[in-house]
């Protein structure tokens, strides 16, 4: 059984910040999902992505930014743009030497958002 936390063993933020802020250079990078952060504003993005994700992993942090639905209402996300965010999400915690079952409880983290990351304006709630 692994020591600590999930949160210790990323890193704490210090870890978990490395980890999105490589993950946020893969995206902005990549031809198929760069264009969706042209216009964004990345150190807000990096900053509330390593909440999420301390707060994910048993960290103290706090993700309070929007809610995933109402943070990505207007952005036309397909399903194959989950798929490839999730690629990079995976490359990024292989360049961290992070261990397969560590790496599939942030995948498993974010996935979950999936519904939420896909909803259009003109979907009910």
């Amino acid at each position: 059984m692994p020591e600590g936390t999930l949160y210790e063993r990323l890193g704490e933020r210090e870890g978990i910040r490395a980890v999105v802020d490589d993950f946020y250079d893969r995206l902005v990078a990549d031809e198929q999902l760069g264009p969706f952060f042209a216009d964004a504003d990345m150190e807000l993005l990096r900053r509330t992505q390593t909440d999420f994700l301390c707060e994910a992993a048993g960290g103290p942090e706090t993700y309070d930014a929007a809610p995933v639905r109402e943070a990505h209402i207007d952005v036309p996300f397909e399903p194959t743009h989950i798929e490839r965010a999730i690629e990079l999400l995976e490359a990024s915690l292989d360049a961290f030497d992070v261990p397969a079952d560590d790496a599939a409880a942030v995948v498993d983290a974010v996935a979950a958002y999936e519904t939420e990351l896909l909803a259009s304006p003109d979907e009910e709630v």
